[in-house]
């Protein structure tokens, strides 16, 4: 007489895809163009950052990260004025489980504007102030 476990079909447990590494980040909103590499062809980040005036290219150093609750905040400096200040934009970077090619993914980014103050004494006041732009794109996983 067959016991229940020979009776039993043994079904496979099914496996998820294996998770793929993002290779590139490419997003935009409004005039706002970015494409962001963690690791590009030398192993450097790259970051582009596009908007309606100009095209500004970053890499290596010139790129800082941060891990963040939020994802990962990759940042350039995109307009340096002596004595005045700086802007910098920060790009939110979300966690992605990737396990096709290519996903949507939406985010934000932050542009700051950092007065610095031109005397000894500083101005009394806020000294950066924040734009946030949302995004959309897709990150695409690295070849």
């Amino acid at each position: 007489m067959p016991t229940q476990l020979q009776d039993a079909v043994v079904q496979p447990i099914p496996q998820n895809p294996p998770t793929r590494k993002p290779g590139v980040f490419i997003v935009h909103g409004g005039d706002l163009h970015i494409i962001f590499a963690p690791s590009a062809s030398d192993g450097r980040p790259r970051l582009e950052y596009r908007d309606s005036s100009r095209t500004l290219t970053f890499s290596g150093d010139q790129i800082r990260t941060l891990d963040t609750d939020i994802g990962t905040m990759v940042t350039v400096t995109i307009q340096l004025i002596p004595d005045v200040g700086n802007t910098s934009f920060t790009l939110i970077v979300p966690r992605v489980n990737l396990q096709s090619p290519e996903i949507q993914i939406s985010t934000f980014g932050v542009t700051t504007h950092n007065r610095t103050p031109f005397t000894l004494i500083p101005d009394q006041g806020q000294a950066q102030t924040y734009k946030v732009k949302e995004l959309h794109g897709v990150v695409q996983a690295a070849v």
